[in-house]
C-alpha cells in the first residue's frame, strides 16, 4: 500500500507542477483519504494535510490524532497541537516554520476549505496566497485502477441483492422512510460498509417528482409510481443506482414516460466511446426525451462520476466539453418528472472501455408492479 499512496502523491505534484501550484492543503475527505489513506472526521478540530514538491507531505492533526498520522504510510512531519487555542496557533506557526506558506502559491479545495482553517492560515502566514487545486485535483481521481473497479463492481452487487431482499416490504401503506430505513438495513446485510454513499431516496406518487426528494411520512398508494435510488460502499468506493417501479395498475402515460426513459437510457449508455466528449452522451439521452415531447421535464444532467464520491467527475451535461477516458466510472441516470404527478429515472453504473462503455449494473428495467 505504500507504493500505491507513493505514486499518488506523484501524480499530485507532477499536477501540481502544471498548474502553477507550490503547494495543495487537503481537508478531511476523499481526496485525504485518496492521497494518504487516511480517514478523518471534518469536525472543530482542524486536520490538514500539506503537500509540496520539496519536502515529506505533512500532517497537522490534533493530539487525539496523533498515532493515526504517525502510521501514515508516506512517512510525513506530523505537527499536533493540544486543546486549547494557544496550542493550535502555535501549531500553525510551526507549519508555516517547516513550510513557508507565506511564500507559496498554496492550492485548495474549493468545496472544502472552510472560513476556520483559512483564517488559521492567513494569521500564521501572512502573504499565503490561496487559490483552487480544483483544476489538478479533479482528473487525477477520474480514472480508475483495476482495484479500485472491482470494489465499485462489489458495491454494485451487493447494492442490487439487497434491492432484491427489500422489493417484499413494498407493499401500498408503507411509508416511504419506513421502506427507506429497510432498504438501508438490507444494504449493511448484504455487506455494505456502514458509511452509505447516501441515504436512500424513497419517492413515491407526487415525491417522485422531485429528483433529490427525501423520504418522508407519505404511504405509499395504489397508482403511485415509486423511485428508489441507493447504492453500497466497498472500501470506500460507491455504486448509485436507481430504479422506478408502480403499486399496482398506473395512469397509461405514466407506462410510456418510462418507456421513454428507458429508451434514453439505453441511448445514453450506446453514446459512451473513449474521446467521446461527455456532453455527447448527455445529448444522446436527452435527445430521446425532447423527441418525445417531455424535454422541460427533463430537469437534470445525465449522468456523474462515481467513486469515493457519490458525484465527482466526469460530469456528463450539455455543456462539457471534457473528453471520456478508458477506466472512468460514472452513472448513466436520465429521468422525466412530471410536477405533482410523479416520475421516472432509470440509473446505471458504466465504466469506459477500449470498446465502449460497459454497463456494470444488470437489474432489470422493466416497469415492475409491487405491493
Amino acid at each position: 500500500m505504500t507504493q500505491l499512496y507513493s505514486q499518488r502523491v506523484a501524480r499530485l505534484l507532477e499536477a501540481m507542477t502544471v498548474h502553477g501550484l507550490e503547494a495543495v492543503i487537503l481537508l478531511p475527505g476523499p481526496n485525504m483519504l485518496y492521497y494518504t489513506g487516511l480517514s478523518f472526521h471534518l469536525m472543530g478540530r482542524p486536520t490538514l494535510a500539506v503537500f509540496t514538491p520539496d519536502m515529506a507531505p505533512l500532517l497537522f492533526v490534533g493530539d487525539l490524532e496523533r498515532a493515526k498520522a504517525e502510521g501514515c504510510s508516506l512517512a510525513p512531519q506530523v505537527v499536533t497541537y493540544g486543546e486549547d487555542m494557544a496550542s493550535r496557533q502555535a501549531a500553525f506557526k510551526e507549519v508555516e516554520k517547516r513550510i513557508g506558506l507565506s511564500r507559496r502559491r498554496t492550492g485548495v479545495e474549493p468545496l472544502r476549505m472552510r472560513w476556520m482553517e483559512q483564517q488559521a492560515l492567513l494569521e500564521a502566514s501572512p502573504g499565503v496566497r490561496l487559490t483552487s487545486a480544483e483544476e489538478a485535483l479533479e482528473p487525477l481521481r477520474a480514472v480508475k485502477s483495476a482495484d479500485e473497479l472491482a470494489s465499485i463492481e462489489r458495491a454494485i452487487e451487493i447494492a442490487e441483492s439487497a434491492l432484491q431482499a427489500f422489493v417484499p416490504s413494498v407493499r401500498a401503506g408503507v411509508t416511504e422512510r419506513d421502506l427507506a430505513s429497510e432498504l438501508s438495513l438490507q444494504l449493511l446485510r448484504a455487506g455494505s460498509e456502514p458509511e452509505l454513499p447516501f441515504f436512500p431516496i424513497v419517492a413515491s406518487g407526487p415525491n417522485a417528482a422531485l429528483p433529490h426528494a427525501v423520504p418522508t411520512l407519505r404511504r405509499l398508494q395504489r397508482g403511485d409510481l415509486l423511485i428508489v435510488d441507493w447504492g453500497a460502499t466497498v472500501e470506500g468506493l460507491i455504486s448509485d443506482l436507481t430504479r422506478t417501479f408502480s403499486l399496482g395498475d398506473v395512469e397509461p402515460e405514466f407506462q410510456r414516460i418510462h418507456n421513454i426513459v428507458a429508451e434514453a437510457n439505453a441511448a445514453g449508455r450506446n453514446a459512451v466511446q473513449p474521446g467521446a466528449p461527455c456532453r455527447a452522451v448527455d445529448h444522446a439521452a436527452r435527445a430521446v426525451i425532447e423527441a418525445a415531447g417531455y424535454g422541460p421535464a427533463f430537469l437534470h444532467r445525465t449522468g456523474h462520476g462515481i467513486g469515493l464520491e457519490a458525484h465527482e467527475p466526469p460530469y456528463l451535461r450539455s455543456d462539457n466539453e471534457a473528453r471520456l477516458a478508458e477506466g472512468m466510472t460514472f452513472t448513466v441516470e436520465p429521468g422525466i418528472y412530471l410536477e405533482g404527478r410523479g416520475g421516472v429515472r432509470i440509473e446505471d453504473n458504466l465504466v469506459v472501455t477500449p470498446q465502449g462503455g460497459r454497463t456494470l449494473s444488470h437489474l432489470p428495467r422493466d416497469l415492475v408492479s409491487l405491493g
